[in-house]
């Protein structure tokens, strides 16, 4: 088999955030078509109780000790460099060391690095290599301008901001030349891209899926409770979920109890930020925070709710929700990068009293909640197992061309 170097910013595991799944789960389905060799950065105590989990599949593991160093001080430090202050905080001069040690006198098909942040380090390391390859968990220069647009902060936050977009806009012109190919997880990161860029056939959009040996509804059926509920889940520190939340709360979740008064949603999720407690105190809102495992929830709600404003990046609930056969309402960019139909496979509404309608609509009626489940569920189980995604994309990989991209 072809040799694979992956390198990740982080251990991806215990499975806790999206992208750690995204990454994990291509990793292990890569690992049957590649023989990998895997180089993380570690910032977690726990990780080396890891390694053995990631050796089941990958020739050569190593995770190297990493901790960010201060944030460079704007005006006397960060303004007067090249790189993105976002980018830079991940440098480091041992870690290069590192990289460099680990990959000597290796002949690696193909170099894939997860995210902005590693680039550095690829370029430095592997500077001529002709197959380097960049998987996406999130593009930053859509995501940071989707948060610039959406939360509007103050005019030193909107000047500093703008300082590192246009770092991030310069390196991403210098990753369309130098990869050979770059993934990503939604149709609007590529057309965000394409936008801003031009064309480019490099770009292959791989969505995320779900671990349906894990998430399945035959061992979990449902058990829904007794009144109706919905489930909100995902990392309640990621501004995306909070700016989500804050717009929920504000206009949706009014509208909701106003003509279901025993409604109540269910707040699932880690690092739940001041503003996120302080939406458990209000009516109608029940507060989990971090459990141990989320199949319970998944099983017992009557609805899932995606009510997402800033996109781009992975989007793995509404796949984890619908292989647990859980109804989705979500906004139209929450679900973006899925082929899953509005009224066929869940409910998609961008407006507050749309998105409160299509809630309602599922309180209502137990049928249409059954139909659109199993629908829903077929469709994962059909375009979205990792293993199918994993496949999909070693096809891509194996066929890239070995010439020097222009």
């Amino acid at each position: 088999m072809k040799r694979l170097l992956i390198f990740l910013p982080y251990v991806p595991y215990p499975l806790m955030r999206g992208t750690y799944q995204r990454v994990y789960h291509l990793a292990e389905a890569l690992g049957q078509h590649f023989e990998i060799d895997l180089f993380c950065l570690s910032s977690e105590p726990g990780d080396a109780a890891h390694l053995a989990r990631f050796q089941g599949f990958c020739r050569r593991v190593r995770f190297e000790p990493f901790q960010h160093g201060p944030w460079a001080p704007f005006l006397t430090d960060r303004i007067w460099h090249p790189l993105p202050v976002t980018v830079r905080h991940w440098w480091s001069e041992r870690v290069l060391a590192a990289f460099r040690e680990f990959t000597a006198g290796q002949d690696y098909a193909v170099v894939d690095c997860c995210d902005l942040v590693l680039w550095p380090y690829v370029k430095a390391v592997f500077p001529a290599h002709r197959a380097r390859v960049m998987d996406r968990s999130r593009v930053d220069w859509l995501f940071q301008t989707e948060l610039l647009q959406t939360l509007k902060p103050g005019f030193f936050a909107m000047l500093k901001a703008r300082e590192n977009l246009f770092k991030i806009a310069r390196l991403e012109r210098e990753l369309r030349r130098e990869l050979a190919l770059m993934v990503v997880c939604g149709p609007d990161d590529k057309t965000f891209l394409e936008h801003q860029l031009g064309p480019g056939e490099r770009i292959f959009v791989l969505p995320n899926g779900a671990n349906v040996g894990f998430f399945n509804a035959d061992e979990w059926p449902a058990r829904p409770t007794t009144g109706p509920t919905a489930l909100f889940c995902g990392a309640l520190d990621y501004t995306p979920n909070t700016d989500g939340l804050a717009w929920y709360f504000a206009a949706i979740h009014p509208r909701v109890m106003a003509r279901c008064p025993d409604f109540k949603v269910i707040l699932v999720g880690k690092n739940p930020t001041p503003a996120v407690r302080c939406f458990a105190t209000l009516p109608g809102v029940e507060f989990a925070g971090e459990v141990p495992d989320v199949r319970p929830f998944y099983q017992q709600a009557w609805l899932q709710i995606v009510p997402l404003r800033i996109g781009g990046g992975t989007r793995l609930k509404i796949a984890e929700g619908l292989a647990m056969a859980n109804p989705v309402v979500s906004t139209t960019l929450g679900a973006q990068g899925l082929e899953l139909h509005h009224d066929e496979h869940l409910l998609l509404a961008d407006t507050p009293e749309g998105f409160a309608d299509a809630m309602l609509r599922y309180v209502n009626d137990a049928e249409l909640r059954r139909q659109h489940a199993a629908a829903g569920r077929a469709r994962i189980l059909e375009l979205y197992t990792w293993g199918a995604l994993g496949t999909r994309l070693a096809e891509r990989l194996n066929s890239l061309t070995l010439s020097q991209p222009c």
